[in-house]
């Protein structure tokens, strides 16, 4: 079973591969019968997917605090 960290690389690994997908080959947003696909807002959701995996990768990694006494 994968860890935490691991799936959140593999979750940020494909959202940059489908951002590259989309920045290949730009579509238009469009609606048919009703139903709308705005192609600026996904990309919109899947930068915020990036931002939020990178924030919690980066809550994942080893850190250290420093601290001083004063007497």
């Amino acid at each position: 079973m994968p860890t935490d960290a691991e799936q959140l690389a593999t979750i940020r690994a494909n959202t940059l591969a489908r951002i590259a997908e989309l920045t290949a080959v730009r579509k238009p947003s469009y609606s048919v019968n009703g139903q709308s696909v705005s192609w600026t807002q996904y990309m919109a959701d899947l930068r915020a997917t990036l931002e939020w995996c990178d924030s919690r990768l980066a809550m994942e990694e080893p850190f250290e605090i420093h601290s001083q006494g004063i007497s």
